[in-house]
């Protein structure tokens, strides 16, 4: 529901205070998209508007530099770039969220997407009225997730755990002690992009990669997405030791 009025009793502030507008900054490759959006969101004013606009990755990371924006709108196919390779350099400041803006159904892109710090995801072809309210809504610290996203993490979750020895059982301990580690700190840092995870743990890319190929292989998984959902329905969460 749209709010009726311009006065709100915050965190830390005061009756009568003006709500600041919701600061939106615009990433997406195709000029009529930012335009569009640009129109839809400044329509709203005084409730949000746009503040920056970029169109590949260095522009974005520029631009949330000099415009510090609440909330990016962050088109996950930027040409030969994926949007959410930058995710985690556009949450260095605490008062930014990511809402993911996509027109391709890609499950595995748009849950690392969520694995990295993304708070939502709204369709290119939903109603204007559904992407504002997201904004608001992950502005507002909540989750805007769509229903295939939701159902893949609720249905992994929601399976009953085994009461007796099974086949998962034996997958796991078919891990060796820094397979393990390495599941731990996946579970430990969620939002790692390869690199912060191969430094953390010590290990060139090229050696993770080949780690975690080994770990889908024995577990039967398909990305860190489902690794994370898996490791975290068996309490594979052990302290990483790194040698």
């Amino acid at each position: 529901m749209r709010a009726a009025n311009t006065l709100s009793l915050c965190p830390g502030g005061r009756l009568g205070t003006a709500v600041k507008p919701i600061r939106v900054m615009l990433v997406d490759d195709h000029h009529c998209v930012l335009w569009g959006l640009e129109k839809l969101i400044d329509g709203e004013r005084p409730r949000m508007e746009v503040v920056g606009k970029a169109r590949n990755a260095a522009e974005a990371l520029a631009t949330a530099e000099q415009t510090i924006p609440h909330v990016v709108l962050l088109d996950l196919d930027l040409g030969t770039e994926n949007g959410a390779d930058i995710i985690p350099a556009l949450l260095r400041r605490p008062s930014t969220r990511i809402l993911i803006l996509t027109g391709k159904n890609e499950g595995g892109t748009r849950d690392l997407a969520i694995l990295r710090g993304a708070c939502g995801i709204v369709e290119k072809t939903d109603p204007a009225e559904t992407i504002l309210k997201a904004i608001e809504k992950v502005h507002g610290g909540e989750l805007w997730l769509d229903r295939s996203t939701t159902a893949r993490m609720f249905v992994e979750l929601a399976r009953p755990k085994p009461q007796t020895q099974n086949p998962e059982s034996r997958k796991m301990a078919d891990l060796t002690v820094r397979e393990r580690e390495i599941v731990a700190m996946v579970v430990a840092t969620p939002a790692s992009d390869n690199r912060g995870l191969a430094q953390s743990l010590k290990l060139g890319e090229h050696t993770l990669r080949n780690h975690l190929s080994r770990i889908y292989d024995k577990l039967g998984l398909g990305s860190r997405f489902e690794l994370y959902l898996y490791a975290q329905k068996h309490h594979i969460r052990s302290s990483p030791h790194v040698d």
